[in-house]
């Protein structure tokens, strides 16, 4: 897989946004046991066994991914990048960011088949939309109160598989990730059909599974929405500018 990443990171970061990755969990990591071989270049420190990252990797990082998806999404054509982090530390940082962008997003479960079967599930989705329609025209108000029942727990279950993925009408041209391990079926689809991935790294994963790394705690909240954040602001700035 071609991978953009820079393995000798130059970028100075100062020492405010230094003391600021600290504080809020970016660049802990895991023990150092746990450490993929790909990822050393991203180590800058180790502390009581634990691995710290390299915060100018972490800039470097994001930096590139947002210039990537800034490219996605101003395709004139309407660039697709499809969001997915089903953690709880993810869910609705990764949700709020996707709809910001006006994107897909899976985070529930990922359906397996979602892009190496997206004619099934784009179907899906189709009946999903029309199941909506009828509801909220009444169409259903002709049936029992159990058939109603019936439809309604079913545009239930739908709306937990399918409601993040109605404007998602063809293959993404990228998808993001929070966590490869988590979210391996994911990666292995998008990798099959060689979509780009985008994805938040940590010091246990191997960096060369994507095409352009965020490398970050990829586990703690507060590095979730940093990295989420900072994307987002990214590429409002650049939309708007």
């Amino acid at each position: 897989m071609a991978n953009t990443k820079i393995r000798k990171p130059d970028t100075a970061v100062n020492d405010e946004l230094m003391k600021k990755l600290t504080e809020i969990g970016v660049l802990y990591s895991h023990k150092r046991s746990k450490a993929h071989p790909n990822m050393r270049p991203f180590i800058g420190a180790n502390r009581h066994e634990i691995d710290i990252l390299d915060a100018r990797a972490v800039i470097d990082s994001i930096n590139k991914s947002s210039h990537f998806l800034e490219k996605v999404l101003g395709k004139k054509e309407g660039g697709l990048v499809l969001f997915v982090g089903t953690s709880p530390a993810a869910r609705d940082l990764v949700e709020n960011l996707s709809r910001k962008l006006n994107q897909p997003h899976v985070v529930n479960r990922w359906l397996g088949g979602t892009l190496t079967n997206f004619d099934v599930i784009k179907d899906r989705i189709k009946y999903y939309q029309e199941m909506k329609k009828k509801q909220k025209e009444g169409e259903f108000e002709k049936y029992t109160k159990k058939e109603q029942l019936d439809l309604a727990n079913e545009i239930e279950k739908l709306t937990y598989k399918f409601d993040g993925l109605v404007n998602l009408d063809r293959l993404p041209d990228a998808v993001f990730l929070v966590d490869i391990e988590a979210e391996n079926t994911a990666l292995r689809e998008s990798q099959k059909l060689d979509i780009p991935v985008v994805a938040i790294i940590d010091s246990n994963d191997n960096p060369d599974e994507v095409n352009y790394p965020i490398i970050a705690n990829d586990h703690n909240r507060s590095s979730i929405q940093w990295v989420v954040e900072t994307l987002k602001d990214n590429l409002i700035k650049n939309k708007n500018g």
